[in-house]
Order: structure tokens, then C-alpha cells, then sequence
């Protein structure tokens, strides 16, 4: 059977997250989404999605937030030019060294998640001129990340409205990063590697883009009364509306509801929070006067680049943010294909001449 890009094609048996894109429904191990999303805290959900054993225990992720002194070398001899994905990539593979190989591959994973914020915070202050800031180990992995990224403490709306994001995006099903993750690791590579192949992966527009797209729409709304006639003319001129449908999700995206939710509910925080829930009611009530049964839902990038606006994180730290959520997921496939592994080896056709 030949299917290009392996669309719909079962590859995985998997305890980790489930995706039931046809009636808007995301599980990790078993349990809704929302369910967790509200009742842990990132460091909690991240404990809970790499063994699959509920509970408190957040396995010490914020007393490991140091670099190994190469890997700081590595990061700051990087050329402030080089992206910050790419920066990623380099400095998380620097991980292979033979102390950290000697570690249980969860605890790998525990470590990997704490790095990554402080490498992305790093570069991205080496590549603006500002001084490095250290960890925090008295903030939460989200609150640490933002006051690394500058130097003052964030205020609780931000570390909310941000740490929704992450908990809701650090596992979602046989993605391509993840299925690369697992590939890496399927050869019986090191965990450092299928990260790196991960972040190569998340690194490709098509996958973990960032919504730059949905950033200057909100922009252009910041005079919410102003919204209706903007969204009327992008739809007569025949350009797409970003930020909605999916192409796995066929009703609302159960990530997108949740956020919508929270931005609903810190209304009147923050302003930009407020334009994006202004904004999708109107956008769905003219994709419906004017695409009658396409059913366009707000997807999770429409609220996260809300959430991305609200806080001022620029949009080259977008993908850098999202994958610093889905390291957990990375790392738990991971972990899950060694336990029952086998390599994926799938067919190729020839297509080509016959010489």
C-alpha cells in the first residue's frame, strides 16, 4: 500500500496521548485534556505524561536547571546570527557527553525539559546584547522561563495565559517531530540524538511555524471596532483567515476551547487577550454569513499568537516556546519505543527510469 506523507497510516501503538480529530477530542494517558490542563501544574502534567502514573510528583524538574559548562561554552561561541532553532539543535545535541549517557534515560528527560528554556533564553539574550540571567529555582518552569527571557518577574496573568499553552501543546499524537523522535530513537540511538532529530523536524514551517500570520491580524484589530470591516474585506479579497481550521481537527480544536476559556477568564487583565475573544466572534460569525457548513474553528495557534502578543515574546521565540512544551512529549515517545522497539524500516517504489 502506497499513501504519500504516510497520511492515515497506523505506524505507533501508544499509551501517551490519544487525538480524536473528528469529534474534537485530545486525552494524555487516558484522561481529557481540560480535566488535567486544570488541575495540574506544568512540572505535575509532565510527571504524569512520562511515566503515566498520576500524582505530585514533578520529579525535581526545577532543581536541574543548570547547563553543563560546555554546553554554555557552545552556546555563547554561537554566532548571534544563527536562529535560535538552529542554536537549540546544537546545544541540545552538545548533551552526549558520556556523564549525562550514563543517567536512566526518564532522568535524561527530566533534564533535557529544565535545559531547554535556559538555552533558548541564552541565545536569544546573546543574539539582543543583554546580560545573561540565571535560573530562578525559586519560580515555576513557567515563570522561570519568561523572567530568564527579561530580567523581571511576570506578572501572574502572563505565567497563566502562558503556562495554559504549554501544558496543552507538550504531546500531541504521531506529529512529525515526534514520529522523527521516534525514528532516532528506534535505531537504538542515544535520547540527545532523537531530540535533535525532533527539533530539526519542529524547525520546518510546515510543522512549528510560528503563526506570524495570526500576530499581524491581531495587529491589525487593535481597534476592536474596526475588527468586522477588516475581516469582511480579507474574505471578499479571498485571503485566508489565519488562525482557523485544522487539518486534524474537523470541530473545535479542544486545545483552542480551553484556551478561550482562560483568556475569558483573566478578561480585563490584559488587552490583547481581550481583542483575540472580540475578534473570534466576529471572524466566526463572517466565515459562517460567507463559507456557509465549512464549520471554520479557531485552531490552537489563533490564541497562543494571542497569548504571544499579550506577554511581547517576538515571533522568532514562537517555535523556540512551543518546543520547550513538547520536549515532554519528545522525550516520553521516546522513552515508549524503547520499551517495545522495533525499526522503522517502511518501502520505497521506483518510479524512475528503467536504464
Amino acid at each position: 500500500m502506497f499513501q504519500k506523507g504516510l497520511k492515515d497510516i497506523v505506524a505507533v501503538h501508544t499509551k501517551i496521548a490519544s487525538v480524536e480529530g473528528d469529534i474534537g477530542e485530545l486525552r494524555y494517558r487516558g484522561v481529557l485534556v481540560d480535566e488535567l490542563v486544570a488541575t495540574n501544574t506544568f512540572e505535575q502534567l509532565a510527571a504524569f505524561i512520562w511515566p503515566g502514573q498520576r500524582g505530585s510528583n514533578d520529579f525535581g524538574l526545577n532543581d536541574r536547571r543548570e547547563l553543563p559548562p560546555h554546553v554554555i561554552a557552545i552556546i555563547d561561541a554561537l554566532p548571534t546570527e544563527i536562529s535560535l532553532m538552529d542554536a537549540m539543535r546544537t546545544a541540545i545535541s552538545a548533551f552526549a557527553h558520556p556523564s549525562f549517557k550514563a543517567k536512566s534515560i526518564k532522568e535524561q528527560a527530566v533534564l533535557l525539559t529544565a535545559a531547554l528554556p535556559i538555552i533558548v533564553a541564552r541565545h536569544y539574550r546573546n543574539q539582543s546584547g543583554l546580560p545573561i540571567i540565571d535560573a530562578n529555582k525559586d519560580l515555576s518552569h513557567t515563570a522561570n522561563y519568561l523572567w530568564m527571557l527579561t530580567g523581571e518577574l511576570p506578572s501572574d496573568v502572563q505565567v497563566e495565559a502562558l503556562e495554559t499553552y504549554l501544558k496543552l501543546t507538550m504531546e500531541h499524537g504521531l506529529n512529525a517531530s515526534t514520529f522523527a523522535a521516534r525514528v532516532t530513537i528506534s535505531t537504538e540511538s542515544d535520547l540527545t540524538a532523537a531530540i535533535t532529530s525532533a527539533i530539526g523536524t519542529m524547525k520546518g514551517p510546515l510543522h512549528g511555524g510560528a503563526p506570524s500570520g495570526v500576530i499581524s491580524m491581531l495587529n491589525e484589530f487593535e481597534n476592536p471596532t474596526l475588527i468586522r470591516t477588516i475581516v469582511k474585506n480579507k474574505i471578499e479579497k479571498g485571503e485566508k483567515i489565519m488562525g482557523f481550521g485544522h487539518r486534524i481537527y474537523k470541530t473545535e480544536d479542544p486545545r483552542s476551547i480551553i484556551l478561550r476559556e482562560k483568556c475569558l477568564e483573566l478578561q480585563g487583565k490584559d488587552t490583547w487577550l481581550d481583542i483575540a475573544t472580540i475578534a473570534e466572534k466576529e471572524i466566526t460569525q463572517l466565515l459562517e454569513e460567507y463559507k456557509p457548513g465549512r464549520k471554520l474553528y479557531t485552531n490552537v495557534e489563533y490564541y497562543a499568537a494571542a497569548i504571544m502578543r499579550s506577554i511581547n515574546m517576538p515571533p522568532e521565540l514562537f517555535t523556540p516556546t512551543f518546543s520547550i512544551a513538547r520536549m515532554v512529549g519528545w522525550t516520553a515517545h521516546a522513552i515508549e519505543q524503547l520499551e517495545d522497539n522495533t525499526i522503522f524500516r517502511p518501502q520505497s517504489i521506483y518510479v524512475g527510469e528503467i536504464k
